[in-house]
């Protein structure tokens, strides 16, 4: 071995524990060098000592003729090793002591880790597990003690707990009731929002948290349900207002917001009577045809003595809660009632969570809870609170009442739980998982909570009334479908608990026509619906409800009785303590206009007292129907061609508001993509694509057609004298081609004036017209084009240089009137959002008669006139942005200059206020627009809704040929192609 190597041993070895070893002499004294492994054995890492047989140390001569190592310095540093003999013998308590010390070093040596690798981390990899690192058990056993210290270092090492709570405490009775509270401050959950939210695209609108759309692919489904299932959805956010008085006070009251041109109001005899519920469109008080409130559906509670014309009457007011403020508002006004302070607005106000309750001496409880008991049956644990009831503090609603009229209108929203079940298997969903009410049992000494039921059942008239609603409830699995019932059929009930009627698993409901199909009360009921008195429930009484909402049973203990059946599986009768639930099932009608699809969307609606949506809700689902959201709602209103609250209701203040909200969002969408990524509505020829300027399209129908100037002399002077008095300017008159040429030229500059104009000629806001019999009419005339033969004698030939008679008649009664219109495209394309309505061309109409597969004819590109302009201004920001990062100005004028710079900031692409003339921007002229389009996969191609002038359409109507009346061109705000559809009017 060479000196290097016997100096790298040396030192690789002088920290190892003294030990025997066995001498080299026998190899030295032979004249050879022992081998390498003969030099490791006899190596003594102490040069001077070892362990001799007293346990003391003796010094050994050195060898004169062995082999020996030199020290640390080397050969030319120190004199050579020392290299100790063997003993002759040894102790074998002091060699044990020795050894022992080795070992004990050795443990400690393992066991003090000089790194900070963790026990499971020192594993190898094919051993490690996530579950390693949290149980101690998983680990090897020899490893177990290691860990357990570790981990117990590190609980001391942890720093303080958390606030937050575990899971499992957060996910307690109580405290996860208090986090829902706080989680509906702003945004009010329906009884079935959890259920939702699993499953659905949760959206937050009009102060509610609802489900959109469902998670799953299901748009197909959800038709096929409304076609030929089932399909159930939760309009629980619907607001009721409640007015209760005498008949004749709140029919004057109610006259002032209603017309009867419009169809039945609230006056009606069977909706009066309480057999049918109502439809109507509200307006302000005597102002009508103008400033509309909304559409609202009605009910009055069936009264017991028809003849008495003092008896307190009660009405219930449907309405979108959009609507709801303004509605109430009117109400209160024309039922002169008292002004509320801010506190009793019907705003819903959110539940704070509530404080940790203090002891009192004297406690006052408002309404009796239920309580369990904990697991030691000494502390007393409130139940869980009716989410339902998450916008009142109590359980009185708000309320108004009049001092003139003895009118009390209550707010109860939130009061009640709706559903709605669209289509034909509806009715058999509701007869499958609903039953009657048991009658109360007088030979059980236990009356139950429902003392109220016994006091019913002890009358045998109110017997009689019970059996014949439940005989009259399961006649309907006798109908094929809720069409087939008169529009609006009301029918009361008291049901037993739904969930102790529960299907072991999921079944289809369908109908049993067969086993009523030769009775004479199911022809009865489809021609008259069902009998007045069964019209009547309890559902009425806000006490019993309120009771029926405090005795609930509870689903734990529904779970613990049925744990506790002698036969699993069987029904659980609770005897007595079973609940009663007064319901009110209201059929709504299908469509009623056009001659396609009959009836299409008819269904029941069910109204039950709050606290019992889920208890309902998933014995329906157990029935096979499919759930859908608001996009399911606007897809049925579509289908039924009717319009949608709120957007559909330009001529209310909630359809302004949904119409600037929508504006908004696709505006703010509009910008966020590249200018090379977006299209550019001002080449093609698009003024407004993200709103619809209906004020502006009806003010310049009315200057062409000249309706102005045809108004009667007392009233021209009027209007002349008050528009002078307060505009200061005379209104305009009659306008020559020339002018409205060069007025209707675009980008010129008299165009952007021309809006106001127009205000001042005839009156500013539009209206919807909603006369049943000019719409009738309107259809009369559109139905035209599916005729052969000569125009009918009952309609007017236009006049050679102007309007009809009739023309001038209607626009005089309604100016500036809308008409809802359905369109359905001839050949191939779909309609969008503010999609143009327009007129075509007699050219258009001559060359579709001869080719029937011409799609239509093509808008040519526009000019950009603003675009300069737009990347002037863009340069312009960035010169003042650079100008002002190198003179470093303060932060406060940065921010204004963005500020002006924003608001005066031009959008490439669009259009910028005031806009041109619209009518005639482009080679067709704008008729209206469409609000709602889609593909319809009930009609097999595109169809649309929307809005046209009333004077324009007149205009078309009475122009066009009797074979091509009802066709008009539409487009699309991202294409220049116009395509042909047939317009119909909803009479």
């Amino acid at each position: 071995m060479s000196n290097a190597k016997e100096k790298k041993y040396a030192k690789r070895m002088r920290n190892q524990p003294s030990n025997v070893s066995l001498s080299s002499d026998i190899g030295t004294e032979q004249g050879h060098r022992p081998r390498h492994n003969e030099r490791q054995e006899n190596f003594q890492q102490h040069r001077d000592s070892h362990p001799g047989p007293s346990g003391q140390h003796q010094r050994h001569p050195y060898q004169s003729h062995g082999t020996h190592f030199h020290g640390r310095g080397g050969k030319g540093r120190g004199a050579p090793s020392e290299v100790p003999l063997v003993p002759k013998y040894i102790t074998a308590t002091m060699f044990a002591q020795a050894r022992a010390a080795e070992i004990n070093a050795m443990v400690k040596a393992v066991s003090q880790k000089s790194s900070n690798t963790l026990v499971f981390q020192s594993l190898p990899r094919h051993m490690r597990r996530r579950a390693m690192g949290h149980d101690i058990k998983r680990l090897p056993r020899r490893l177990r003690e290691v860990a357990k210290k570790e981990m117990e270092k590190s609980a001391h090492l942890k720093k303080e707990v958390s606030k937050n709570k575990c899971r499992k405490a957060r996910r307690r009775h109580g405290n996860l009731q208090l986090e829902f509270n706080r989680r509906q401050r702003k945004n009010i959950w329906l009884e079935t929002h959890i259920w939702h939210a699993k499953r659905f695209h949760m959206v937050k609108k009009w102060g509610y948290c609802l489900g959109h759309r469902p998670t799953m692919k299901s748009y197909r489904a959800c038709y096929r349900a409304m076609s030929s299932n089932c399909l159930l959805q939760d309009l629980s956010y619907y607001c009721c207002l409640q007015l209760m008085g005498e008949e004749a006070a709140l029919l004057n009251a109610l006259s002032r917001l209603t017309s009867t041109e419009t169809g039945p109001s609230f006056a009606a005899a069977l909706c009066l009577s309480g057999k049918r519920q109502g439809s109507l469109v509200l307006y302000r008080a005597d102002k009508y045809p103008k400033e509309a409130l909304g559409s609202v559906t009605f009910l009055w509670k069936p009264a017991c003595v028809p003849d008495s014309p003092s008896e307190k009457r009660q009405l219930w007011i449907w309405c979108h809660p959009t609507l709801k403020q303004d509605i109430l508002r009117e109400l209160r006004q024309v039922c002169q009632c008292e002004e509320a302070p801010d506190i009793a607005v019907c705003k819903p106000e959110p539940v704070i969570a509530p404080q940790p309750a203090k002891p009192q001496t004297t406690p006052k409880t408002t309404a009796k809870k239920r309580k369990r008991k904990d697991q030691e049956g000494e502390q007393a644990v409130p139940v869980k609170r009716i989410i339902g009831d998450g916008t009142r503090d109590s359980l009185d609603p708000y309320y108004w009442t009049s001092k003139h009229t003895a009118i009390r209108i209550s707010d109860l929203t939130m009061e009640f739980v709706r559903y709605r079940l669209t289509g034909p298997l509806s009715h058999s969903v509701l007869t499958e998982a609903l039953r009657s009410a048991p009658l109360h049992k007088e030979t059980e000494s236990d009356a139950g909570p429902h003392t109220w039921w016994a006091d019913y059942c002890s009358n045998p008239e109110n017997v009689r009334l019970h059996t014949l609603q439940e005989s009259m409830f399961q006649l309907l699995q006798a109908v094929g479908s809720p069409a087939e019932f008169p529009p609006g059929t009301i029918l009361g009930l008291t049901v037993g608990d739904p969930r102790l009627n529960l299907p072991k698993q999921k079944t289809k409901a369908v109908p049993s026509v067969e086993k009523y199909e030769d009775r004479d009360q199911v022809k009865s009921i489809k021609l008259n619906g069902f009998p007045l008195e069964c019209a009547q429930s309890f559902i009425w009484a806000s006490d019993i409800c309120s009771k029926v909402t405090e005795n609930k049973v509870s689903e734990q203990e529904i779970n613990r009785m049925r744990s506790e059946l002698l036969v699993p599986g069987s029904r659980l009768d609770l005897g007595n303590s079973e609940s009663k639930i007064p319901v009110l099932l209201i059929q709504h009608p299908g469509k009623r206009t056009g001659t396609d699809r009959p009836g299409w969307g008819s269904g029941w609606d069910i109204c039950l007292p709050k606290g019992w949506g889920m208890a309902f809700w998933i014995p329906f689902i157990y029935r096979g129907v499919r759930v859908g959201g608001l996009q399911q709602a606007l897809q049925h209103s579509q289908y039924m061609g009717i319009p949608d609250a709120p957007g559909d209701f330009p001529d209310c203040p909630a359809g302004v508001q949904s119409a600037k909200e929508t504006e908004d969002s696709l505006l703010e969408a509009y910008k966020r993509r590249p200018p090379a990524k977006r299209a550019n509505f001002i080449k093609h020829g698009v003024l407004a694509p993200f709103r619809c300027p209906w004020e502006q399209l009806t003010a310049e129908w009315d200057q062409r057609a000249g309706t102005v100037t045809k108004v009667p002399a007392a009233e021209k002077e009027e209007e002349t004298t008050m528009d002078t008095n307060q505009e200061g300017e005379v209104p305009q008159g009659t306008v020559t081609e020339a002018q409205e040429d060069v007025r209707m030229e675009p980008g010129s500059q008299g165009t952007m004036g021309n809006e106001l104009d127009m205000e001042k000629a005839g009156g500013a806001g539009v209206c919807v017209l909603r006369n049943k019999r000019i719409l009738k009419e309107l259809c009369t005339l559109c139905s035209l084009c599916n005729q052969r033969g000569p125009r009918s004698k009952q309609i007017p030939s236009p006049a050679p240089h102007g309007p009809s008679d009739m023309l001038l008649q209607v626009l005089h009664t309604f100016p500036r009137s809308l008409v809802w219109v359905r369109l359905t495209m001839l050949t191939k394309g779909t309609p969008e959002l503010h999609a143009m309505i327009c007129i075509p061309s007699e050219q258009d109409l001559v060359q579709l008669a001869t080719d029937k597969s011409f799609a239509g004819p093509q808008e040519p590109k526009h000019g950009d006139p603003i675009k300069k302009k737009v990347l002037k201004h863009q340069k312009e920001t960035k010169k003042k942005k650079a100008k002002a990062k190198m003179e470093k100005e303060a932060p406060q004028q940065k921010e204004e200059m963005s500020r002006d710079d924003d608001s005066d900031q031009l959008t490439l692409g669009l259009w910028p206020n005031p806009l041109p003339p619209v009518i005639s921007h482009c080679c067709r002229t704008l008729l209206g627009f469409v609000t709602h389009g889609d593909f319809s996969m009930a009609a097999g191609c595109g169809e649309s809704l929307g809005f046209v002038s009333l004077t324009g359409l007149i205009d078309m109507l009475s122009g066009h040929p009797v074979n091509r009346t009802g066709f008009v061109l539409v487009r699309n705000p991202s294409s220049l192609q116009y395509r042909f559809a047939k317009i119909m009017v909803a009479a």
